[in-house]
């Protein structure tokens, strides 16, 4: 449910690239978000409690916020050299993650330490490497559509959990999951804009 609820990110990087950054949206695009949001409202109800929100759900789209915003101020320098950028925003959120672990109280066991190291490698394929990828992506289609194509993530997350922890969905679940497929179907179909006004200035 976590994983879907990440398509959140599609409709507040889509909706602040309009306001703030002035990108274009499309029809099919709205249509996307919209239903995209329709099913993040059906999983975040409480399943336990009748029209009550579920408070984790929420701090879910909290998050989703954030990378929207995260996802629009790296479109304005994706011009710049990938692996540079990789590279200050990995050091700069390892860091920050650190200093939080410890804060509440997490420490580094020397019978461990090979852990850290499993970490880093993970972090290098799934963060280094995806970032890398999507700051590329970015330069030619913008914050928006890249964000849409991004969609695929969060369903390929819920497959594997699943299966590796053995979950049996809910009704509610498999409801949101139809009308997330369907959203994001239309968001990641749409054609980009950015290629139109380029191949109009080339007129």
């Amino acid at each position: 449910m976590a994983s879907l609820l990440n398509n959140f990110e599609i409709v507040m990087t889509s909706l602040i690239a309009l306001l703030i950054f002035k990108e274009k949206i499309s029809l099919r695009l709205w249509g996307g978000i919209i239903i995209i949001t329709i099913s993040c409202v059906v999983l975040s109800f409480d399943k336990n409690e009748s029209l009550s929100f579920s408070y984790y759900s929420l701090l879910i789209l909290l998050a989703a916020l954030c990378w929207g915003l995260e996802n629009n101020c790296t479109r304005k320098i994706s011009s710049s050299d990938p692996l540079e950028i990789v590279l200050i925003k990995g050091l700069c959120s390892g860091t920050y993650s650190l200093i939080i672990g410890f804060i509440i109280g997490e420490r580094i066991s020397l019978e461990n330490i090979w852990t850290i190291f499993i970490a880093l490698l993970i972090g290098l394929i799934a963060y280094g490497l995806s970032i890398f990828f999507y700051i590329y992506a970015q330069r030619f289609i913008g914050a928006a559509k890249t964000s849409a194509y991004y969609a695929i993530n969060p369903f390929i997350a819920s497959i594997f959990s699943l299966i590796l922890f053995l979950e049996i969905p809910s009704i509610q679940y498999l409801i949101a999951l139809v009308i997330m497929i369907i959203g994001a179907f239309l968001a990641s179909s749409d054609k980009p804009l950015i290629k139109k006004e380029s191949n109009h200035k080339n007129e």
